[in-house]
């Protein structure tokens, strides 16, 4: 059995933003990476039919700077997966990731996503063509459960069962999925977080690459997962709060860059795309979080929002908004401690 190589890089451990439909664009994803050069960046899940019958530079293309960056697909049918896995490889990406989590409708009438679970010896025909067909690494993300298959030992199968395809690498989200129950953004907070199950599967086998997925806010809460498993997965909390993938820059002794350098570096970017066509908002809806949590958060937040933001004067007028919000209260302080 050969075992599947993962991302050379020096920047262990693998930390990753979650592919998230809708969230994890292009234009998310050119911003996430000038908070942290290392973090390991997917795409939103592309299904295969949308590759193949579809129109496949829209959805393959990305910036290079976006780099590490994996596609992540969805589908069941082996051949179809093995041929998007060779295009994504010839595209430049550095991985290929198999949706074995995705709880939704749609999906499992397509089957696709979490429902596979059920059938391991299905998923292990279908990374064994995707590993056949490319020579980057090939991985999968699945839940730790599905319905009436929510043990850890059956879990545990699943895994086994893919394993002896060559696949070593699996990022598995800490909660079943109630596919027959609970809607798909049910399925992202109901089900209570089973840490454990994902630490012992560590133990169990230790020598598979094993990233943990689910409930991850902080940077503590990333140390901390990382004294048990390889890697962490951050999904909703890195798009919210994208400054925590700066705090993580920690883990390798970075620097954290300025919130407005960010914004600076934006936009040249911005310019392009809106000379391009796209409109402002398309892509300002994915940097409303830059400032969470500090002074002038909010009327950010409302001036970028909305359509309220139609040009890039607009742009700039919010970026000097919230300079003169943060001056205000560093006055404020000031003028405080000075009169105590």
């Amino acid at each position: 059995m050969t075992i599947s190589k993962t991302i050379e890089t020096p920047q262990s451990p693998r930390i990753s933003v979650a592919p998230m439909m809708d969230w994890t664009t292009k234009d998310y994803r050119f911003f996430a990476r000038l908070f942290n050069p290392n973090v390991i960046l997917y795409t939103e899940m592309v299904t295969t039919g949308a590759i193949l019958f579809g129109d496949a530079k829209r959805h393959l293309d990305f910036n290079q700077q976006e780099q590490p960056i994996i596609l992540q697909l969805g589908g069941s049918n082996p051949k179809d997966l093995a041929l998007c896995s060779k295009m994504a490889q010839d595209w430049g990406y550095d991985e290929v990731n198999l949706n074995v989590g995705c709880p939704s409708d749609r999906v499992q009438n397509n089957k696709i996503g979490a429902c596979l679970m059920a059938e391991p010896d299905l998923v292990a025909e279908c990374i064994a063509e995707m590993r056949n067909a490319v020579d980057i690494p090939v991985t999968v993300k699945h839940r730790i459960g599905i319905d009436d298959m929510q043990s850890y030992e059956e879990m545990l199968h699943f895994v086994d069962t893919v394993t002896k395809t060559g696949c070593s690498n699996f990022i598995v989200h800490a909660r079943i999925a109630l596919l027959k129950g609970l809607s798909p953004k049910e399925n992202r907070d109901v089900p209570p977080l089973r840490y454990e199950d994902v630490y012992r599967l560590k133990r169990e086998r230790p020598e598979l690459l094993i990233e943990l997925n689910g409930g991850v806010k902080t940077f503590a809460e990333t140390q901390a997962h990382l004294q048990h498993v390889d890697g962490v997965m951050i999904g909703r909390e890195a798009y919210h709060n994208p400054y925590l993938l700066a705090e993580l820059g920690q883990l390798w002794q970075l620097d954290m860059p300025d919130r407005f350098e960010i914004i600076e570096q934006m936009l040249p970017y911005i310019a392009q795309r809106m000379a391009q066509g796209a409109p402002l908002s398309i892509i300002t809806r994915h940097i409303l979080g830059l400032f969470q949590n500090l002074p002038g958060a909010r009327k950010w937040r409302q001036a970028l929002s909305g359509g309220n933001a139609k040009t890039f004067a607009d742009l700039e007028s919010a970026i000097q908004q919230i300079k003169d919000a943060m001056q205000r209260t560093e006055d404020e302080a000031r003028e405080y401690q000075a009169s105590h």
